[in-house]
């Protein structure tokens, strides 16, 4: 519908982000400028400076805490919500940085294409089932923290419809998947360089998560998935 405050023929410089997506990117900025700036010394005080790693400790996940759930039941709050707030911390601002801006950018395309409630789907739920799989399969003491997981989920939601776009053109719908191959590969170069840990696991899980819930929230949903499936059989 056209603005009646806007002139006719008025196109915005800059295509407006889903306002979920905003929310959540606005959370993560926000804790991280607490943390930058209780670092700086701007902020809290002396013992501001612990701010980031106390947050890793009660926010963060490891997979002693699925244990302990699992041990203690889903009841077991403090433990629980981690497997949603380890998202939301960082270890450093470059890290919330990075997670912030692929989050604008991959969840411009998402919110646009899905909406807003298969949006939330995609973040949430990646976020779960990526630490879920982590907690699986990481060895004990391994933290997870940082927005990637559930970010790689909407990589995961914006590869299949890539992917669907190729199939009905004709094309190789393994292009795809070059999005996901380049930034595994980054990941390799950046943990051969300065080490790395096992967050890739929850990675890789979110995006699967994504692919996999994306076939239920495009037109036609599962049906027409499973449809495409017996035509190439």
């Amino acid at each position: 519908m056209h603005n009646p405050q806007e002139p006719e023929g008025f196109v915005p410089p800059v295509n407006p982000i889903p306002p979920v997506i905003v929310m959540l990117a606005l959370a993560i900025v926000l804790v991280e400028a607490a943390f930058s700036l209780a670092e700086a010394g701007i902020v809290g005080g002396p013992s501001g400076i612990g701010w980031r790693v106390a947050a890793l400790n009660d926010y963060g996940l490891n997979p002693l805490v699925w244990d302990a759930l699992l041990v203690r039941g889903l009841g077991e709050v403090d433990l629980a919500k981690r497997f949603v707030t380890y998202a939301f911390v960082h270890a450093s601002f470059t890290q919330a940085l990075f997670g912030a801006v692929l989050l604008v950018a991959l969840g411009k395309f998402v919110g646009e294409a899905f909406g807003s409630i298969a949006t939330l789907v995609f973040f949430f739920g990646g976020a779960i089932f990526g630490a879920v799989i982590f907690c699986m399969l990481a060895p004990s003491n391994n933290p997870l923290f940082g927005v990637y997981p559930p970010v790689f989920s909407l990589i995961g939601a914006y590869t299949y419809q890539i992917w669907l776009r190729l199939g009905e053109t004709g094309e190789s719908q393994l292009r795809a998947f070059q999005l996901i191959g380049f930034l595994l590969a980054l990941q390799l170069v950046f943990g051969a360089l300065f080490g790395g840990g096992y967050a890739w696991i929850a990675e890789l899980a979110g995006f699967a998560f994504g692919f996999a819930a994306a076939t239920v929230f495009v037109p036609g949903g599962w049906n027409a998935f499973l449809a495409r499936m017996r035509k190439r059989s």
